[in-house]
């Protein structure tokens, strides 16, 4: 008897860890699937959140192109108004003035949004600015390495090289 009265304390000790693991498994998939839901949701969040910000760059980068345009109407508006003006004139001076004037007003527009002239003639040659489309062989000493000539301006915008000064440097 003692026997069997220590066979059934075995089985018990044995089936309460058994149920202890099972109640463990079970909160351990419950709390997985948890966190599983929590990550999906997170995933979905950024997801959401990276659609709204490449929207948000498309438009912005959209009114800054209305921006720009917006303000070169007026140039246009004067373009217009010059080759009419010409039409009806044979003063070389006037249409020298009036371009100069609408000219004058597209580079001051651009130079507000941040555009600017690589100024080069006379310079340094500098790879960082310009770009050596031809060498001049040159007399004097000092003018060697120097830009004797600029082939096409080079431009700036917002302190970054947009275009390249296309130059023919003394050698």
């Amino acid at each position: 008897m003692a026997e069997q009265k220590k066979e059934k304390t075995q089985k018990k000790t044995e089936k309460a860890p058994a149920r202890d693991y099972e109640k463990e498994i079970t909160e351990l998939k419950e709390s997985l699937s948890k966190e599983k839901e929590d990550y999906l949701r997170l995933m979905a969040e950024f997801e959401t959140f990276r659609r709204r910000s490449a929207e948000d760059r498309l438009s912005l980068v959209a009114s800054a192109a209305e921006d720009t345009v917006k303000g070169l109407l007026p140039i246009i508006d004067d373009f217009e108004r010059a080759l009419a003006a010409l039409e009806d004139s044979t003063d070389v001076a006037t249409a020298k003035e009036g371009t100069q004037l609408i000219y004058n007003k597209l580079t001051a527009y651009l130079g507000s949004k941040g555009l600017s002239a690589i100024d080069a003639l006379g310079k340094e040659f500098d790879t960082d600015f310009h770009e050596a489309v031809a060498q001049v062989p040159v007399g004097e000493e000092d003018a060697k390495g120097k830009v004797f000539d600029v082939v096409q301006k080079g431009y700036l915008f917002g302190g970054k090289v947009i275009r390249y000064a296309k130059v023919v440097v003394g050698v």
